[in-house]
């Protein structure tokens, strides 16, 4: 049976209802995405992406809103195949969580981690945009999450606090 690393995925919305996507520093040009990683052995899933967010893009002033009930996977392509080869994982089963984002962009530092710098800048987007901008083999993930965590940002409560 074929091994998936367990991963958190992350979505971070904004007082304007905009999602966070960041570029990677490990591609030439943007090569864009949501902050994402593993699960530690013991960890729940809040305090992984809590934990992730913080390590990859400095943030810290969230609140959790949803979890996606079920992981979503997705099979890495050929050439990421290589890189997980020793591990035997084949893709990544994750659990994606939607925060509210209660900071200021002034909280955002890629660089917390020097020796670990996932991304080199970001942009605040609409999460329906979010599908067309990721790597072709995430992109049916991406719309799952999409469609599942449109409700919450856009949701009257939601707006409510925005406004504050």
């Amino acid at each position: 049976m074929a091994a998936y690393r367990k991963n958190v995925g992350i979505v971070v919305f904004n007082r304007e209802q905009k999602v966070l996507m960041c570029a990677r520093a490990d591609h030439a040009g943007y090569q864009w995405q949501f902050p994402q990683g593993g699960i530690d052995e013991g960890e729940n899933v809040i305090a992984a992406a809590k934990r992730e967010l913080r390590e990859e893009t400095g943030i810290t002033s969230v609140e959790p809103v949803f979890r996606m009930p079920q992981p979503l996977r997705y099979d890495f392509p050929e050439k990421a195949k290589k890189k997980f080869a020793k591990s035997g994982y084949v893709g990544q089963e994750q659990t994606w969580v939607l925060f509210r984002f209660f900071g200021t962009d002034g909280e955002i530092d890629f660089c917390t981690n020097p020796q670990e710098i996932e991304f080199k800048a970001y942009e605040w987007t609409d999460i329906e945009d979010a599908p067309k901008r990721i790597v072709e083999f995430k992109k049916e993930v991406y719309s799952k999450v999409a469609q599942a965590f449109m409700p919450y940002i856009y949701e009257k409560e939601s707006a409510k606090w925005m406004k504050k």
